[in-house]
């Protein structure tokens, strides 16, 4: 087949070995598009059947502060564009992945310093320099995860340069070489094998590479190659931020089908009517799942019955959904307290209203929004307290996958910066008790450190689909508990599982049991539970606080 003028003359021209500073845009312009195409396909590749899997989200916004630095520039440099891209992502990085990927950004750019175009050997010593970044800013590496990938990325890459002095056949190989190694990461990783999942940080960085590719190739960038996926992992998106234009209703439709189904001319006559498709198979029953507007109400379930008989039909209107929201979201900012030049400022990344006006009453100088599926960027976090009138800051990030970002704000800031590493919002009370404004910093920070080993942390959520993880087997549906961030219980109740979690916490060695119940249940019920655990631990001290934090129905302090 004779290729299109246009994909010949674009191969050419990198195959010229001419990638300098514009032709590196272009290819970063293309990696993030392709990764947010792909950017739902990494996020459910979630360990913990738990709804907080964003790190496609993470790595597309990451790429996107990237991009944004360079998206307007006619630098011919290799060197200085790589840079601003580095800086830029540096800035933007969200969660463990966005960091991560920021440090094989920075790692890139640091070898390649004062090139004007990019060959072979040079594309090999970015990917060196790339994988020994990225493994130096991580505490304790763990294979089986983005790291192996630019592990193996990089080891392909030397391996190579003997072979071709040629830098997109070079990217072919790589490109490869990711999409092997992150089909292996289950079996350098157990939790993943036993999730049934590949690393998410792995493959984002396989679709950045290979949607760099895939612009030299002339392949499309905005369209995912069509899949139907099993019913059982089919779920819904409940976690909505933003409706936008067009998405009126959400619809589901049920149904049979009558013969065999042609993909391709079914999803094309789908993205006619509304965007946001899925569907899924199980057991010879098929389910869509689409947005559309209100002028296109019935053509899904009139669509359908052309193919088919329609078992059930559920409607949504997402714009009535999205003003509940917004109704219920404005609450009264937390009053912050003031700080005093020379005092110690802390700033705490909290993901719910309720929480807030608690760390606020405790003292905090400044609040990040932020938690599961919402991680803040390094620049954010800079923001918060880059402006307090001291130069005494103290982070709490309260979660485990935006620890990494915050130490990166405290190794840009000029100030005198610790991060605390509390993993959970409990860690993060118990940490602040410790706060003496006024007192000498290096003591507090001591204090605040020992302080988070003294308080166990339960999580109540909904499972998002069928998985056995250590032995606890959760279906699509069901309560899970995690203690400390372990799944230890799934079940159909509510209540259930909050007393499934405090006996695997040991609860009775303890005095103090603290409930925050998130935006996802009433006062009213989350009260029947906590009067239920009263009676089964009458001595101790059961305390329940709004937390307004999305997706958990429970964050549980015991101590």
């Amino acid at each position: 087949m004779e290729l299109d003028p246009q994909i010949t003359e674009r191969r050419d021209y990198y195959r010229k070995k001419v990638i300098d500073g514009r032709a590196l845009r272009n290819l970063v312009e293309a990696g993030l598009t392709w990764l947010r195409t792909n950017q739902e396909v990494v996020n459910a590749l979630n360990v913990f059947p738990v709804p907080d899997g964003d790190t496609g989200t993470n790595m597309v916004l990451t790429m996107q502060a990237a991009y944004d630095e360079i998206s307007n520039s006619e630098e011919i440099s290799f060197s200085k564009t790589i840079q601003t891209i580095a800086h830029g992502a540096l800035m933007g990085a969200r969660g463990n992945s966005g960091v991560i990927l920021s440090q094989i950004w920075r790692g890139f750019a640091r070898a390649v310093d004062n090139i004007e175009s990019l060959d072979s050997v040079a594309f090999a010593e970015g990917l060196v320099e790339a994988r020994e970044t990225a493994y130096k800013g991580v505490v304790r590496p763990v294979e089986g995860t983005i790291l192996t990938v630019i592990k193996d990325i990089s080891r392909a890459a030397e391996e190579a340069i003997s072979e071709t002095q040629d830098p997109i056949q070079l990217l072919e190989i790589i490109v490869r070489a990711a999409d092997n190694s992150v089909e292996k990461t289950p079996e350098l990783l157990d939790v993943l094998k036993d999730a049934g999942v590949v690393d998410a940080g792995g493959k984002g960085l396989y679709y950045i590479l290979e949607g760099m590719l895939r612009y030299i190739d002339g392949l499309p960038l905005d369209k995912s190659a069509a899949t139907v996926m099993p019913l059982s992992e089919l779920f819904l998106d409940e976690s909505m931020e933003s409706i936008e234009p067009g998405q009126d209703w959400e619809v589901i439709v049920d149904f049979r089908l009558n013969g065999k189904l042609e993909i391709n001319g079914f999803y094309s006559d789908l993205e006619s009517m509304g965007t946001s498709i899925q569907f899924g198979e199980g057991d010879g029953f098929y389910r869509l799942h689409i947005h559309v507007p209100d002028e296109n109400y019935y053509m899904p379930e009139n669509y359908i019955k052309e193919l088919g008989i329609v078992t059930k039909v559920a409607k949504e209107n997402l714009v009535d959904q999205m003003d509940s929201r917004i109704r219920a979201n404005l609450k009264a900012e937390p009053v912050l307290s003031p700080v005093e030049p020379g005092n110690i400022g802390v700033v705490a990344v909290v993901p719910g209203s309720g929480i807030a006006k608690i760390f606020a009453s405790m003292g905090v100088a400044a609040i990040v929004e932020g938690g599961q599926t919402m991680n803040p960027s390094t620049e954010e976090i800079i923001s918060r307290f880059d402006n307090l009138p001291t130069d005494k800051i103290i982070i709490l990030p309260n979660n485990k996958n935006i620890l990494m970002a915050a130490k990166n704000a405290a190794e840009f800031s000029k100030k005198q910066v610790a991060v605390i590493p509390t993993r959970t919002i409990p860690q993060g009370l118990n940490a602040m008790l410790r706060l003496v404004p006024d007192g000498d910093f290096d003591k507090i920070v001591s204090e605040m450190n020992e302080a988070i080993s003294e308080v166990e942390t339960g999580e109540i959520t909904t499972s998002t689909r069928t998985v056995e993880i250590d032995g606890v087997k959760a279906n699509k549906g069901n309560f899970i508990a995690l203690l400390n961030g372990k799944m230890v219980a799934a079940t159909e109740s509510l209540e259930k599982s909050c007393l499934a979690l405090l006996e695997h916490a040991s609860a009775c060695d303890y005095e103090l049991i603290t409930f925050f119940y998130g935006d996802n249940i009433t006062q009213e019920e989350a009260s029947l539970i906590v009067n239920i655990i009263r009676k089964k631990y009458p001595e101790h001290v059961i305390e329940m606080h709004e937390g307004c934090q999305p997706h958990y129905q429970f964050i549980i302090a015991i101590e």
